[in-house]
């Protein structure tokens, strides 16, 4: 019996171990590898990467390493698709990146997309060489700046006057600048040896190419997010709030670790971004000044010189670059709204003294420490009371007594027996 129940225990312990290596196979990294539609040796694919916001080191270190490291033996083109309305890294970045583009095996080909999108600054140059741009309706492309790339596109964008003038779909289609592509398919379509099959009944067109789709990891993306202006700016407001919010009300500490964060977070994303010194300074002024009015619990003169400083600083806080008007709304409301009310108000409360009502009194029994003829004091609750009784029902030294009523600092008390009751009362009570 024993035998028995040991293999029954093996067995199940067997197909439990199983299992286990079963799901791990399935969720390791060669089999998600497979799991995705990959192409097989003989097919080749398309390998479309996106690229949004402003073009920062992590985006230029995740293109670079895609140029890299794309099989040239299985990929026919790269496609970048962008939306990109600036850069914030240094010329030399730039400069590698355009000769990883000109001297890519495979062709690479820019599509701005979807509708609305915008290519400007050093990522129009970038397109140029690649030498195959499309654009959706609605797009922008354009606004180069000052030129930093020395090659065959500074024909074609001192042609059009790229380096200062933006142009729309319309007008980049109409000047050969870019090629009318609505949709990323019909863009795809554009590139040599991109097959497709089209169905005679519906004319729909379907793609027999792959089409492979790459992106950041969850880490650059993570940084390439917090390092947008909106993001550092906001993230430094709401820590440097967080570190004044712990300093009055000495809590536990979760808003002091959650204010350094956001103030660690915020410290990147100004020095990856253009950041000016001056607005940085009047920021942190802002908040010492506002600190002083939370100190007194009532918003006054150094409230106001925090806030034209939190303006001020807001609005200088980064060079060539310009914050939304709702952003910079958001921001000061906010702030403004937290310093001057909302932390006034939670620090009042974490340091007001508890109080209490009088009315558990009611109905309490005491002694006449003297006579009460109308007014005396009274022992209740080995506490000393003034009392007033009716004038009708003196109450003798050391006689017991019964709180009827609290009035203020006073106890209404009455003899326990032959109280005297107010003659409204009676008429009342006859009504």
């Amino acid at each position: 019996m024993t035998n028995i129940k040991n293999s029954k225990k093996f067995s199940y312990s067997a197909v439990f171990l199983i299992s286990i290596v079963f799901v791990f196979s399935l969720f390791s990294p060669n089999a998600l590898a497979e799991s995705i539609s990959t192409p097989t040796e003989d097919v080749k694919s398309v390998v479309v990467v996106e690229a949004s916001g402003l073009m920062d080191p992590v985006m230029v270190r995740m293109m670079q390493r895609t140029l890299e490291e794309v099989d040239t033996t299985k990929t026919i083109a790269l496609v970048f698709q962008i939306n990109i309305s600036g850069s914030v890294v240094e010329e030399e970045k730039i400069v590698a990146l355009g000769k990883a583009i000109s001297s890519s095996p495979i062709p690479i080909s820019f599509w701005i997309g979807p509708s609305g999108s915008r290519a400007k600054g050093p990522i129009t140059e970038l397109a140029l060489i690649s030498g195959d741009i499309g654009i959706s309706p609605g797009s922008k492309i354009g606004k180069i700046g000052q030129s930093i790339l020395s090659s065959n596109s500074s024909e074609a964008h001192k042609n059009f006057d790229l380096n200062e003038k933006t142009f729309n779909y319309e007008e980049a289609v109409e000047k050969g600048i870019a090629r009318s592509s609505p949709v990323l398919l019909e863009h795809l379509v554009g590139l040599e040896g991109f097959e497709v099959i089209s169905d005679v009944d519906s004319g729909e067109i379907k793609p027999l190419t792959q089409t492979r789709f790459e992106e950041m990891d969850p880490p650059d993306q993570f940084f390439h997010s917090v390092g947008s202006p909106a993001i550092t700016y906001l993230l430094f407001l709401a820590g440097m709030g967080l570190l004044v919010f712990e300093l009055y009300t000495a809590g536990v500490g979760i808003a002091g670790v959650l204010g350094a964060l956001c103030l660690l977070l915020g410290f990147y994303g100004l020095a990856v971004l253009p950041s000016n010194p001056w607005g940085i300074a009047l920021l942190i002024f802002s908040m010492f000044s506002f600190a002083v009015d939370i100190q007194t619990g009532v918003p006054r003169f150094w409230s106001g010189v925090a806030t034209i400083s939190l303006v001020v600083g807001s609005l200088l806080l980064f060079d060539g670059l310009s914050l939304s008007w709702l952003t910079l709304l958001f921001g000061i409301l906010l702030t403004v709204s937290c310093m001057s009310a909302g932390m006034p108000a939670m620090i009042r409360t974490r340091f007001a003294t508890p109080t209490i009502g009088r009315e558990w009194i009611v109905g309490e029994l005491g002694m006449a420490l003297e006579e009460i003829n109308p007014n005396g004091t009274v022992e209740v609750k080995g506490a000393i009371w003034k009392a007033q009784t009716n004038r009708a029902t003196p109450i003798k030294v050391n006689d017991e007594i019964r709180v009827a009523a609290v009035d203020g600092f006073w106890l209404d008390v009455e003899p326990l027996e032959g109280a005297a009751r107010d003659y409204r009362e009676r008429k009342g009570s006859k009504d």
